[in-house]
């Protein structure tokens, strides 16, 4: 194994295109970039701009992080906690979810961190000349000998592989689906639009004070979720490291309401439609460490306004995740309701399964890259469906309906040893890389089977013996031309 920041990666290394900058696309760049392998990464923004709220992490990434040498920056940028607080629309404590016997599972705490923060860990790792800003993607070539994207400012970039990492509305997905389609390869269920979930406001406040905002400055987050039983809202909020909060409202959204927003099909997390929305929630109310009186309208006047942004989502988990040299990864093959908060962990995991396989990738044929994105889909796409099934099951349980009441009922109630499973379960899947040095894991509860890792560790040792076996064989002197005397 390699703990060098730029190895000579021992496959056939290809050129990669990564499609999108978001956490997926950069956690994959950090990736090749720690493999050695060749990438260059497309925004189609013209300055990065890390917009969105609060992600909640636990031993999925705790050892990737571990094994990249970043997990003590990430545990200095973020918070600790050990329970999610509930509450009804009228701040009257509901329930809690004690998320401590977790802990011992996976030898890891659940950790709170700005999405912005996160961002920008991983974006200051990684060489800003292999970052193009302002690349539109307008074609796609998925070639036998090759791929290409061409962008709309004219400029174009060849390569081996091409991964689609640009978020649900993915040009990418939208190319290799006319590419399998024309082929006879895509299934009818993936030609059809993704179906809207909820409507998503989110935001991080300024740095806030204490004496105004009691939850702020403590050692541990304060994670709180409200729901009404009213209203088609629920809301959260989170404390940071920075003493700011994250905050998130999803309007959840019934047949009718869906229709309704219909024209706003906007998949960029941007602050063009978020005013209304800020308007229509301002009263919504928070603990705020038992401060009555304190609404979501207190910190969404502490926000910047650039910096909150309002979505429509989608959810959905396509079939076809990839064809020839493209392939897909995240919201751009798997998009989760945010009420889970699985989209970015989902991508995360995704990054670490498709970088295992592209470093061992043993030619640049077609037939050897297909060949390595089927490995990653069949380890990732039942993991992605049930994440999905999660998050539709939490869907259900916030429906302003009997059956919500239901299933809100039975999650306040849930039985300890229940509960326990549902950790071991979650807990179990604590994916590394295989090019890295393992970091050790000291859970009670042995991980999941990660066939990239065992499979592409093999092929890695193979091919860097192979490798080093070249490079030490001794070179056989040529023949010489010169006259002999005698």
């Amino acid at each position: 194994m390699s703990t060098s920041a730029n190895p000579v990666s021992p496959g056939a290394n290809p050129h990669v295109i990564i499609v999108g900058a978001g956490i997926g696309g950069l956690t994959l760049a950090l990736l090749l970039e720690r493999a050695g392998v060749s990438y260059v990464v497309l925004e189609k923004t013209k300055s990065i701009k890390p917009l969105g709220s609060a992600l909640s992490l636990f031993g999925q990434v705790t050892y990737l992080f571990r094994q990249l040498g970043i997990f003590e920056e990430f545990e200095s940028k973020s918070l600790k906690y050990d329970e999610i607080r509930g509450y009804d629309d009228n701040c009257n404590y509901v329930s809690k979810l004690d998320l401590r016997p977790g802990v011992p599972m996976t030898d890891s705490e659940w950790r709170i961190v700005s999405r912005p923060v996160l961002y920008d860990m991983i974006y200051d790792k990684i060489p800003k000349e292999k970052i193009h800003l302002n690349k539109r993607v307008v074609s796609i070539l998925n070639g036998d000998v090759g791929a290409r994207v061409d962008c709309t400012d004219g400029s174009t970039f060849d390569g081996d592989i091409i991964v689609g990492a640009d978020g649900a509305y993915s040009p990418v997905r939208q190319s290799l689906f006319k590419w399998l389609k024309k082929n006879n390869k895509l299934p009818s269920s993936d030609d059809v639009p993704m179906p809207y979930c909820c409507v998503c406001l989110v935001g991080q406040t300024e740095e806030l004070d204490p004496k105004e905002f009691p939850d702020i400055g403590k050692d541990l987050c304060s994670f709180e979720s409200m729901s009404s039983a009213t209203s088609p809202y629920t809301w959260a909020t989170f404390t940071t490291k920075q003493n700011t909060f994250c905050w998130m409202v999803i309007e959840h959204l019934n047949e009718k309401s869906s229709k309704e927003h219909d024209s706003f099909r906007n998949s960029d997390w941007g602050p063009e439609a978020a005013e209304a929305m800020a308007l229509a929630v301002r009263d919504l109310p928070i603990p705020n460490g038992g401060k009555s009186g304190t609404t979501l309208g207190h910190l969404i006047d502490k926000t910047d306004k650039n910096f909150m942004s309002k979505v429509v989502l989608e959810e959905k988990v396509y079939k076809s995740w990839y064809g020839g040299r493209t392939v897909l990864m995240g919201d751009a093959c798997h998009k989760l309701n945010p009420s889970g908060g699985a989209g970015a962990l989902s991508a995360i995991t995704d990054a670490i399964c498709l970088a295992n396989w592209i470093n061992v990738i043993p030619s640049l044929a077609v037939k050897d890259i297909e060949s390595a994105f089927k490995e990653y889909y069949n380890e990732r796409y039942p993991l992605a469906m049930v994440a999905y099934r999660s998050s539709v099951a939490l869907g259900k349980s916030l429906e302003k309906n009997t059956a919500g009441a239901i299933a809100r009922y039975m999650k306040s109630h849930l039985p300890k040893w229940l509960w326990a499973m549902y950790l071991k379960k979650m807990g179990s899947y604590r994916p590394q890389v295989s090019f890295l040095d393992p970091a050790e894991d000291k859970g009670t509860v042995r991980p999941k089977g990660q066939p990239s890792l065992a499979k592409t560790r093999i092929l890695f040792e193979a091919l860097l013996k192979k490798q080093q076996e070249k490079a030490s064989s001794p070179k056989v002197p040529a023949a010489s031309t010169d006259p002999v005397v005698v």
